[in-house]
């Protein structure tokens, strides 16, 4: 099984650095891992709508391109699905399951993804009614992928 990340950005807190590479090393014997960075827009503060969106969709561009033929396509997004972990571990058992080895999680950049990009992916995960920084969501997908692992290999996992 793989397990591809395409985040938009560069992890910048070594707090995050270190809890990605620790759950990393975790996941290893379950699945092999791969995080791919790719560069944000640099985008003012005052943006139009339109220049929003012309910001996600040249993202968009960038993540599309490291998404392999075949993979499940996951994206991130504040209007997606919200799972539990124990249902988060069933939906990734249910593509395994049904052949396909590959899944691709995507996290936006500070403005999120773009429409198409969402339309196009085959789900779409919420991770919680919060907001969390881009940043701190890759380690918080992470950390639930292990989680999700150790569901299915009926393992305990408290802390």
């Amino acid at each position: 099984m793989k397990i591809t990340i395409v985040a938009v950005g560069k992890l910048k807190g070594k707090y995050l650095k270190e809890g990605i590479s620790e759950y990393s090393k975790r996941l290893s014997r379950f699945c092999e891992l791969q995080i791919i960075e790719v560069e944000d827009e640099q985008a003012p503060e005052n943006l139009s709508v339109s220049q929003e969106e012309q910001v996600k969709r040249r993202e968009a561009e960038r993540i599309i391109k490291r998404v392999k033929e075949g993979s499940v396509l996951i994206v991130l997004d504040l209007k997606g699905k919200k799972l539990s972990s124990e249902e988060f571990s069933d939906k990734l058992n249910s593509f395994f399951i049904s052949g396909k080895s590959h899944i691709t999680f995507v996290i936006g950049g500070s403005l999120g993804l773009d429409e198409e990009l969402v339309r196009k992916a085959d789900f779409s995960l919420s991770l919680s009614d919060m907001t969390f920084p881009h940043q701190l969501a890759r380690l918080i997908l992470v950390e639930q992928i292990f989680r999700a692992f150790k569901i299915l290999n009926n393992e305990t996992y408290h802390k």
